[in-house]
Parts: C-alpha cells; structure tokens; sequence
C-alpha cells in the first residue's frame, strides 16, 4: 500500500505496477482498484503484472501475455 501511496503523490503519467494486490485485504485492493480505475480516467498510462485475470479484465485496455519467455 505504501509504495501505491509513494507513486501516487507523485502524479507521473506513468505507472508501473507487479502484483499490486498481492498481499492485501480484500477491502485495501478493492480501494487500490478504485484509484487505479481513477487514475486510468484520467488518461493515465497504467503497466500491470499480475496473473489475477479479473484484475486483467477491469483495468486493462491492452493485454500481452508472456508465454516461455515470448510476449504475444
């Protein structure tokens, strides 16, 4: 959460994000999708690893998938 907080008071146009909710309570990941969302309204440029598909499914505008070491 901490390092979300640390990205997000810096306002960069950017952001890249591994496995953000990984670790977190349901209720903390909900909040941190909600300003993800947020932040993807605004025109912002969201990078996220994660293997959560329903994550995937949400914030992303664009999927690639790295299979054997091969992005597709």
């Amino acid at each position: 959460k901490l390092g979300i907080a640390q990205v997000l008071m810096e306002n960069p146009d950017i952001m890249i994000l591994d496995e953000p909710f990984n670790g977190l309570e349901e209720e903390s990941a909900n909040k941190i999708r909600k300003i993800l969302l947020e932040e993807k309204e605004k025109g912002k440029l969201i990078i996220i690893a994660t293997h959560i598909k329903e994550d995937i499914d949400e914030l992303c505008n664009v999927i690639f998938h790295i299979d054997k070491g091969k992005i597709k």
